[in-house]
């Protein structure tokens, strides 16, 4: 006779919608140096749009993802008694971190970088578009803050599974 699994409880549920809020939250940003990459080769007109895509993306997905990991993780946390436990003290810090550097960094840059990419767009007129120093110093910021902020999200969810 096969035996039928047992229903999911409350802690298992709660920690798969923990897991799917990471994959929401964050799963497209690892999607943006290709699809800026792909963009600014096809057709650098592209790229004010693109920030918008890559801003909205922060606000909305990883905004509300992030509020969603928090909000399950505490219960989590309080449901297994691991408030004591290193991962999810580190997941509490990585959540602030992250959703600071969102906040503070990532979208005021990606805003800003959207309206100099129209503005060096605008005043190419219809000849070769030359991205300024302005424009340049924008991604740069926006690609070290982005490298810094997918690696904590691999290193926590190493650290989440490893349990160390």
């Amino acid at each position: 006779m096969i035996a039928l699994p047992s229903a999911a409880s409350a802690y298992e549920i709660v920690l798969a919608l923990h897991i799917i809020a990471v994959v929401v939250a964050f799963g497209a940003t690892f999607v943006y140096p290709v699809m800026f990459a792909v963009g600014a080769r096809r057709d650098p007109r592209s790229l004010p749009l693109l920030h918008r895509v890559e801003y909205t993306i922060e606000r909305t997905l990883m905004n509300f993802g992030l509020l969603f990991v928090l909000g399950a993780g505490i219960f989590l946390a309080s449901d297994g008694h691991l408030w004591s436990e290193f991962f999810v003290q580190w997941g509490l810090a990585a959540v602030v971190v992250i959703g600071g550097l969102v906040g503070a960094v990532m979208i005021p840059t990606g805003k800003r970088a959207e309206q100099v990419a129209a503005r060096d767009i605008e005043a190419a007129g219809g000849s070769q578009i030359e991205l300024s120093e302005d424009y340049r110093a924008l991604v740069r910021r926006l690609g070290s803050v982005g490298s810094l902020l997918s690696a904590l999200v691999v290193v926590t969810i190493a650290i989440m599974v490893v349990k160390p």
